[in-house]
């Protein structure tokens, strides 16, 4: 049998035997089993009740988290014209046209976030093998193709550099979202995660029958998943 590391064995006092949380509950726990020497991720993942094989039961979009997300998102936009100003001036790191594509053919993925004007969209298509493996194609689902004006695109850029994410189902029908950090103050981690869940609840597929969240937990980037509590979930609803 493995021996345990001191870390393991403090998160393990720390958890106890208790086997479901409330959201502020796993919340706190999620702080205090967070050892690691660096600042961990904290995220949240949920289990649906999907059939991931049915294109009416995908459950992908994006959601604003209120406190952000505590890393520094590097966003580029493929545009045109006055919109690559726009983005540039909003904070994107590069803008540009067929020298954007140019240079992203040629290797070159320092960022984050593909940001795209509709206009943009069929020059960026023989891109596809590439930037799909690594999930950063632009879809309008993902809230990354825009309209093909300045404001559009300097309200897109802002809106992923201050938080917004995106989400979709993995084929096992899993959805695993970031909500910040472990050194976030409880009440932004509690913030964030009642965005999330209201953002997952609000696109459930009419296709999908019965209980449409199986299990949710929280985990830090070290840490042990801590499972909420589904009937203590109306507690997300208060957070303000």
């Amino acid at each position: 049998m493995a021996r345990l590391s001191k870390r393991q064995k403090q998160m393990n006092e720390l958890v106890g035997d208790q086997a479901q949380f409330s959201p502020s509950e796993a919340v706190e726990l999620v702080k205090k089993t967070s050892l690691a020497k660096f600042d961990e991720t904290v995220e949240v993942a949920f289990c649906l009740g999907i059939n991931p094989k049915h294109a009416d039961q995908q459950v992908r979009s994006t959601v604003s988290l209120p406190e952000g997300t505590g890393q520094t998102v590097r966003v580029v936009v493929a545009a045109k014209g006055p919109a690559i100003k726009a983005a540039v001036e909003a904070g994107a790191v590069d803008a540009g046209a067929d020298e954007l594509i140019e240079k992203i053919q040629g290797g070159w993925f320092d960022f984050d976030v593909l940001i795209a004007t509709a206009d943009m969209m069929a020059p960026l298509s023989k891109l596809g093998k590439i930037l799909g493996p690594k999930k950063l194609m632009p879809n309008p689902k993902a809230g990354t193709v825009v309209a093909p004006s300045p404001d559009a695109v300097s309200k897109a850029v802002t809106e992923f550099k201050g938080g917004k994410v995106e989400f979709r189902n993995d084929r096992q029908g899993n959805v695993h979202v970031a909500i910040g950090k472990s050194s976030f103050e409880s009440v932004r981690l509690m913030r964030n995660l009642a965005a999330v869940y209201g953002a997952i609840m609000k696109v459930k597929p009419s296709a999908a029958k019965g209980q449409y969240i199986k299990t949710f937990a929280l985990s830090s980037t070290m840490g042990p998943g801590l499972h909420v509590d589904l009937g203590r979930l109306n507690e997300l609803s208060a957070v303000e």
